[in-house]
C-alpha cells in the first residue's frame, strides 16, 4: 500500500500518518511521488523539513477526497480544499499551473470533481478559464450525472442529508476500493476482511 499503519507517540499520544505516495501503487491513477518530492519546498527555519508545492497540496487533497473510501468527513475535506484554493489564489502563478500539474500527475479527474463541487457547494472563486482547463478530467455524461447524485448527497452536513445519503456513502466506499485495487487483489482483500470479521465474531 501507500502508507504505514498510523504511529502513536508513547508519551504524547499524538498520531502520525507516514505516506510514501498519495495513492496506493495498485490504484488506477498513478501520481508520481518523485515529481511531488522534486517540486516540494523547504519550510522556513526548518532546513530538514519540506512541504508539497501549493498545486500539489490541492491535488493531494482532491485525490484524498475523491479516491478514498473514508467518506464520513467529506464535507470537512471539501472545506479544506476551499481554504487551500482561496489561500493560494493570491499567487498569480497558481491558477495557470493547477490543471497542467493535474495532467502531469494523472489527477485530472479528481481535480475536475474538486473544482466542480467546491464551486457548487461553497461558491469557491475559481476563474472561468481554470474551470475550462479542468474539463479535460470531465467524465462521460452518464457517469457525471451518477457522481453528482452520489457526491451531492455525501458532501452535506449529516443533519441535512436525506435518506439516500447512507446509500450514496456506501456506493462511494465500494467505488474507492474499485479505484484503488485491480479486481483480483480487491477480491482477495474483501475475502480476507470477511474471514477476519468471522473470526472476531467467533471470539
Amino acid at each position: 500500500m501507500h502508507e504505514l499503519p498510523p504511529l502513536r507517540h508513547i508519551s504524547r499520544q499524538t498520531w502520525l500518518d507516514v505516506h510514501h505516495a498519495i495513492l496506493p501503487t495498485t490504484a488506477r491513477l498513478k501520481p508520481d511521488s518523485t515529481k511531488l518530492l522534486a517540486a516540494s519546498r523547504p519550510v522556513a527555519g526548518e532546513p530538514r523539513l519540506r512541504v508539497l508545492a501549493p498545486v500539489d497540496m490541492v491535488l493531494h487533497s482532491a485525490a484524498h477526497l475523491f479516491c478514498n473510501e473514508d467518506v464520513g468527513n467529506s464535507l470537512r475535506d471539501l472545506l479544506d480544499l476551499d481554504s487551500l484554493l482561496r489561500e493560494f489564489a493570491r499567487d498569480e502563478a497558481f491558477w495557470p499551473r493547477l490543471s497542467v500539474r493535474a495532467g502531469e500527475l494523472d489527477l485530472t479527474r479528481p481535480l475536475y470533481y474538486a473544482l466542480r463541487y467546491a464551486v457548487r457547494l461553497l461558491d469557491t472563486p475559481v476563474p472561468a478559464q481554470v474551470l475550462g482547463a479542468a474539463e479535460i478530467g470531465r467524465p462521460p455524461s452518464l457517469l457525471r450525472g451518477l457522481m453528482d447524485t452520489l457526491f451531492m448527497r455525501t458532501l452535506q452536513p449529516q443533519g441535512a442529508a436525506d435518506g439516500l445519503a447512507s446509500l450514496a456513502r456506501g456506493s462511494l466506499y465500494v467505488r474507492a476500493h474499485w479505484l484503488r485495487m485491480p479486481p483480483l487483489l480487491l477480491a482477495h482483500h474483501l475475502a480476507v476482511k470477511a474471514l477476519r470479521r468471522e473470526d472476531q465474531k467467533a471470539d
